[in-house]
């Protein structure tokens, strides 16, 4: 594998969805108005991303009754999928490959979605061009190799992040350095190469805590650049959503939001959400909150004091996807944008991480953010902008066309190394069965479908 060379998709940061059942505002929940026909069910999951669909599910398999409530019309969070209609092909840009684990192989044939090992190191040149100015950007000096095994053997002190966040007390203290103190601590600047392809999405992440890096290049990450992912042979992950939604038929509400609820401890939790159809009243046992949980989405959750002061410390990122068409560009050319005059020449922000070949010449999946949120059509000008920088670096390419645009915002919730020695993870994992109420998602443990799906099922075995 040429390290000076190397294919860093851009999916790596987004292995995984995380959808977003938001908040809409309405009235306090009055049951009599209701009770002719309500829903009745021993979960109710709200969000149908990543971890809702694979709980919902999963919670069907074992006999349990399920309504899955989901604002967008369609299931999957981050996994973005295109059809094209002229070649018939599918083109995955959001959620790209899955680790090769059990549970995620039991779940694509649970579909009958036939799945494949595949490689993708080395498969395309990388170039590196900083999109604010057009310049060509040269590879940083050093080993990245070395760097690399340097890094990794930092990482295998800490065998508990895979799981989730059961961090001892006390925390490590190198987990809590910012990460660029962290690189020179440890010598590690010529990694940064590599895993700037990790972090799209993520704004400044040197001064986030090393916890964070090392929860998003886990040793199954570097295992699956070494031996291979699995995808789906058709690069349609999203075949896997749609099954799902099939499978679950009128236990999953779609185009609908959470208008209000009342979770109590002693008695059914009521959740009233407002369809396509109208207002519906579900009454469940137990709730698992799998959506962002930030306080304005779960404003209408009925959030008490001690929930609303925890969630109330999570800070995010912004992250758009994107396939984009873009003639001119030498096939297979992947171009990393990098900054000429910045710290490890990472890219200015808010701006393009990658641009990705993909399965369909002049299709590129195309991720673009930081920690600024902005406007669909602002982000597209700045999109626009940034890419057509490629004709200063000698590349004669046509105006872009976005074929299509995905808001995942917010994205990657962190708090500071502060609040985490003070226990924020412990006080968050502390949530799970308060009232009656359950989490997973990437804010409980990571940005990885697979690794999500292993904290899901840890986590139902325990309470279904």
């Amino acid at each position: 594998m040429r390290v000076d060379a190397i294919f860093v998709p851009s999916f790596l940061v987004t292995l995984l969805g995380c959808a977003t059942a938001l908040a809409s505002t309405g009235p306090d929940i009055d049951p009599p108005q209701f009770d002719s026909d309500p829903i009745i069910r021993d979960f109710c999951i709200i969000g149908g991303g990543s971890s809702g669909t694979y709980t919902a599910i999963k919670l069907r398999q074992t006999g349990h009754s399920v309504a899955l409530v989901e604002k967008e019309p369609l299931l999957g969070g981050h996994t973005n999928t295109y059809h094209d209609p002229i070649s018939g092909k599918y083109i995955d840009y959001g959620v790209i490959v899955y680790e090769d684990i059990p549970e995620v192989r039991d779940y694509f044939a649970h579909f009958n979605i036939p799945t494949a090992i595949e490689v993708f190191s080395g498969l395309t040149e990388s170039v590196l061009v900083d999109l604010h100015t057009g310049v060509s950007v040269s590879s940083p000096p050093g080993n990245k190799t070395e760097a690399m095994m340097r890094y990794k053997e930092q990482l295998a002190k800490y065998p508990y992040l895979s799981d989730g966040w059961d961090l001892p007390d006390p925390v490590p203290g190198d987990l809590l350095l910012p990460f660029g103190d962290f690189i020179e601590k440890y010598d590690l600047g010529p990694a940064v190469e590599t895993l700037t392809g990790f972090f799209q999405g993520v704004g400044d992440w040197l001064s986030y805590p090393t916890v964070y890096i090392m929860k998003s290049f886990t040793p199954a990450v570097a295992n699956g650049i070494e031996n291979g992912y699995l995808v789906t042979t058709e690069h349609n992950n999203g075949a896997l959503y749609q099954a799902a939604r099939e499978e679950l038929g009128d236990d999953a509400l779609l185009s609908s939001r959470i208008v209000a609820m009342s979770r109590s401890s002693n008695d059914l939790h009521q959740i009233l959400v407002q369809t396509p159809n109208g207002l519906r009243l579900i009454r469940a046992k137990k709730t698992i909150i799998t959506v962002p949980p930030i306080v304005k989405i779960l404003e209408n959750f009925d959030l008490d004091d001690h929930e609303r002061a925890i969630f109330g410390q999570f800070n995010y990122s912004h992250h758009y996807t994107t396939l984009t068409k873009i003639t001119g560009l030498p096939a297979g050319k992947q171009i990393l944008n990098r900054g000429e005059d910045t710290l490890h020449n990472l890219p200015h922000l808010p701006g393009i991480y990658a641009i990705t070949p993909t399965v369909m010449p002049e299709f590129y999946a195309l991720n673009y953010g930081g920690w600024e949120g902005m406007r669909e059509d602002e982000v597209r000008n700045r999109i626009r902008d940034d890419v057509l920088k490629l004709r200063v670096a000698g590349y004669n390419i046509s105006e872009p066309e976005i074929l299509a645009f995905n808001n995942h915002c917010p994205f990657e919730l962190f708090v500071s190394g502060e609040q985490i020695a003070n226990g924020f993870y412990r006080d968050l994992y502390a949530l799970q069965g308060h009232r009656n109420t359950y989490y997973a998602g990437a804010a409980f443990h990571t940005h990885d479908s697979s690794a999500l799906w292993k904290f899901v099922w840890d986590m139902l075995r325990n309470i279904a």
